[in-house]
């Protein structure tokens, strides 16, 4: 039985999962625990640029210019890189394929993927919103179906984790989504800042003696929930603290579900409604607090969730009321299934290259 060793590097993380034909995945600790046999090594790489839409079999053109594309995304795509040459190194007679988390946002319309910029920027320089965390809300947007027992027109996914996003989709395909030309925009993160005024970074430029590189470190590494609470920013932590009265933390978490409610809106009214919010990724399917006080703030758009149901949940489920307008789901992330996929498809679409 043909398997596909899927190689999943993050910000922090690096995530390895033999997947076979039955998509029974089992995680992996390092290279050297990986099975002989392994028919291909399929790479998440997490920004593509404009140039990869589509899984690709990784040759010696390919690899450099995912190399070039780490500036677009260095917290993501460097590891990635990093991760592809040990890889290569550990199995050098097999396809490697990349699949990029870019790909499944590639239906965004102008309206939604184009920034009110100067045309140079937009043309010569590339500067578009591409959108990420392709690969879990196409994860997602298949589940959705199974877990609310009918058909999902209108899904708004919320990842949830280190990294955090919203994206609207309709039909399967993506209309909408918080993150744009960097994993950086959109809501607030465990480290990163997500969106804000842009007046505010050339103030700091040009009046506190911050350069580019410092200013980055500090919008990835020293921003988001760690920035208004202090300590690692993981939602774990800040629950604690928050039971044990600590405002800091309060805050965080309030600041949090707030820009998170504003934006599973705004993708609601991309989507000209919604049936179904999933919740899927580290916060997304571990912190009952952050579901249900997002929810709460929901209502007005028919989300009503049982609370007995949020308290025990175990993805894959439903937390919704039994008449709620929106099935609320929470559903585990299973990147590695979408990637082994796509590399089974292009293995079998013809012959390598």
């Amino acid at each position: 039985m043909s398997e596909i060793l899927v190689v999943n590097a993050g910000s922090t993380s690096l995530k390895l999962h033999v997947v076979d034909e039955r998509e029974e995945a089992v995680a992996l600790e390092s290279f050297a625990d990986t099975p002989t046999g392994i028919a291909a090594v399929a790479h998440r790489v997490v920004h593509g640029g404009a140039r990869f839409v589509d899984p690709v079999l990784i040759d010696a053109t390919v690899r450099k210019q995912i190399s070039e594309l780490i500036a677009l995304a260095p917290l993501h795509n460097a590891p990635a890189f990093d991760a592809l040459e040990s890889a290569q190194k550990a199995y050098p007679g097999v396809p490697h394929i990349a699949v990029f988390d870019t790909a499944f946002h590639r239906t965004l319309s102008d309206e939604a993927a184009v920034y009110p910029l100067p045309a140079h920027w937009r043309g010569e320089w590339g500067i578009r919103r591409f959108g990420f965390h392709g690969l879990s809300v196409e994860w997602c947007t298949s589940r959705a179906p199974e877990i609310a027992g009918g058909t999902v027109d209108r899904l708004v996914v919320c990842h949830l984790g280190g990294g955090s996003s919203i994206t609207a989709v309709v039909d399967g395909r993506s209309v909408d989504t918080t993150m744009g030309f960097t994993p950086l925009e959109g809501v607030p993160m465990t480290t990163r800042s997500g969106s804000i005024d842009p007046g505010a970074i050339l103030y700091v430029l040009r009046n506190h003696a911050l350069d580019a590189d410092a200013l980055d470190h500090v919008l990835n590494f020293e921003s988001g929930l760690k920035g208004l609470a202090g300590g690692s920013g993981e939602m774990l932590e800040l629950e604690q603290r928050v039971a044990q009265g600590d405002r800091a933390a309060a805050l965080a978490v309030d600041v949090f579900v707030h820009r998170l409610a504003g934006a599973v809106a705004a993708m609601a009214a991309s989507a000209s409604g919604i049936d179904a919010l999933a919740f899927t990724a580290g916060i997304g399917e571990h912190s009952a607090l952050v579901r249900e006080r997002l929810c709460g703030r929901l209502a007005f758009l028919g989300v009503e969730m049982d609370g007995r149901k949020n308290a025990e949940a175990e993805p894959d489920c439903d937390v919704s009321v039994a008449g709620s307008a929106v099935r609320i789901l929470v559903v585990r992330a299973r990147e590695e299934l979408i990637a082994a996929r796509a590399a089974r498809r292009l293995l079998a679409s013809g012959p390598r290259s």
